[in-house]
């Protein structure tokens, strides 16, 4: 069974372009301060935990508060993601009508190849990816046959039906109603923008690379290339980079190396070198990040459009009794994204229930 182990790591490494870590975790978690009264000199403090109460944030966010073991620390059972007891599993988007929510579907399966993962009963949410979402290895998955489509651990777009909506996210002009989010690049093997004015897109531009606004008014950038899982990250505008790290890394983002889905890393045309002065994070070398960028504005404005990130975390053996098991914990970060938080075992009960069959 060892030798089979040791034979699996190496074969996705290889395979698949993953880098399986073998130390376990080294980074604690720390506590959010809530950034909606900040000091006068604006810096980040960490909070006891009586202070964390007297803010309003709930006793289930205090899992991300204190160190873990690495023998309970990783989130699911996948080796790619022992690095880490949470994971950026994806974006959350709303639309306002189901003419909207159908054209998004469209959308992203004609004009990027994704494919609907998963879905309420009545239709009004939606996840779509290039492979199944379950933090654990499908049963379906056989080495050496199966594609990397087929492996677990993958991110998510979710289209929302927001029905209770008393205005609509996005006029469909083209022009995002916020700024909060710069774009979600995917790396895909081919694009279709020939499609995306049909599928209600708006194109900016195409020379390249493409960066077009989706039919829910979120800003996509999709590069012709590689990546274990094409969705790669979410561009986030920033008024002070270093502020908008300092809060990503308290909840447990670390700084990586940026990543490229093409073998010239950004020296050619078909694919923009990271932007100046940005900084990339993400939890998990091997899950979707974070990519901030300086605003050239003073201020930046929140998308309507856009619901949430999407984190699955794992709470210490010590502190899961802590907060109600269905509780959502959600936060905001400085340029004004939701950032909401969902227990491993509650991802997983409703991985399983919304999936759509093959």
């Amino acid at each position: 069974m060892k030798c089979l182990a040791i034979f699996y790591i190496v074969f996705i490494e290889c395979l698949y372009g993953f880098v399986i870590p073998d130390d376990g975790i080294r980074y604690l978690r720390r506590i959010y301060l809530n950034n909606s009264k900040r000091s006068s000199s604006d810096q980040v403090e960490t909070m006891d935990r009586r202070s964390l109460l007297l803010c309003g944030l709930t006793a289930a966010a205090l899992p991300f508060a204190s160190p873990v073991s690495p023998a309970q620390a990783f989130v699911g059972n996948l080796p790619e993601f022992q690095d880490t007891n949470a994971v950026l599993k994806g974006i959350t988007v709303k639309v306002t009508d189901p003419t909207q929510l159908k054209q998004m579907i469209s959308f992203l399966q004609i004009c990027f190849d994704f494919k609907v993962l998963r879905s309420t009963a009545d239709g009004s949410d939606v996840w779509m990816g290039f492979g199944p979402e379950q933090m654990s290895i499908p049963a379906e998955f056989r080495l050496p046959v199966s594609s990397f489509q087929d492996y677990g651990g993958h991110a998510s777009i979710h289209i929302r039906y927001d029905s209770q909506a008393t205005f609509s996210y996005y006029r469909g002009d083209g022009v995002a109603l916020g700024d909060n989010v710069a774009y979600v690049q995917v790396g895909v093997p081919t694009y279709r923008v020939s499609q995306m004015i049909k599928q209600g897109g708006s194109v900016l531009d195409a020379y390249g690379f493409v960066n077009v606004i989706s039919p829910s008014g979120l800003p996509m950038r999709g590069i012709v290339g590689i990546w274990p899982d094409p969705l790669m990250f979410c561009a986030i505008n920033c008024v002070d980079v270093e502020k908008s790290k300092t809060f990503y890394k308290q909840l447990g983002f670390v700084e990586q190396e940026y990543p490229y889905c093409r073998l010239g890393k950004g020296t050619g045309d078909f694919e923009p070198p990271q932007p100046k002065n940005s900084v990339y994070l993400s939890q998990s070398k091997n899950s979707m990040g974070v990519l901030l960028i300086p605003s050239k504005k003073k201020t930046v404005s929140p998308n309507p459009a856009i619901g949430s990130l999407d984190i699955v975390y794992k709470p210490s053996e010590d502190e899961t009794g802590e907060g109600k098991e269905g509780e959502e914990v959600s936060l905001q970060d400085l340029s004004g994204i939701n950032i909401v938080f969902e227990r491993d075992t509650m991802f997983e009960a409703a991985e399983k229930a919304t999936r759509v069959k093959k």
